[in-house]
């Protein structure tokens, strides 16, 4: 009896990475189109930094499409039915969260909050269901890396 996907289910046949159809199929409509905005925007704000790599991370995590320059910008999470950001916030950028914390909105400040903190930082997984959640996403990137000025 094949069993089926349940939401947030990940990617897991590692015999090659996913591609663009393979992921707009798994996260949905709704999701591919904030996965491609985030996208979009990461290439816009930041052009020629990221060359986003796909990792498989074991058969529990599945694949994930990393950026990274020197250290991690953030990393895409095709879950089924749904799409997450995880964004690693060091300690410099946990104090510019602080320092801002009141204008942050609650879900994300309550996600924060309950967000373990690790030696290499706090490990946000944002769920991208609606432009406000995109929003959180691209003001935390924003945060922890300021976009190439455009001139």
């Amino acid at each position: 009896m094949e069993q089926h996907p349940q939401i947030g289910d990940r990617i897991t046949d590692k015999s090659a990475p996913p591609d663009s159809s393979t992921v707009r199929d798994w996260i949905g409509p709704g999701a591919s189109k904030h996965w491609l905005e985030l996208q979009s925007w990461i290439d816009g704000s930041y052009p020629g930094v990221f060359t986003p790599e796909w990792l498989y991370g074991g058969q529990k995590r599945g694949w994930s499409l990393r950026y990274k320059k020197t250290k991690a910008f953030c990393t895409f999470l095709p879950e089924y039915r749904r799409f997450s950001a995880v964004v690693v916030l060091g300690r410099a950028e946990r104090e510019k969260f602080e320092e801002r914390r009141h204008v942050w909105r609650p879900q994300l400040v309550q996600l924060y909050d309950e967000a373990h903190t690790f030696p290499d930082g706090k490990f946000l997984t944002v769920a991208i269901a609606s432009a406000d959640d995109l929003r959180d996403v691209t003001e935390l990137l924003a945060m922890k890396r300021p976009p190439a000025s455009r001139g």
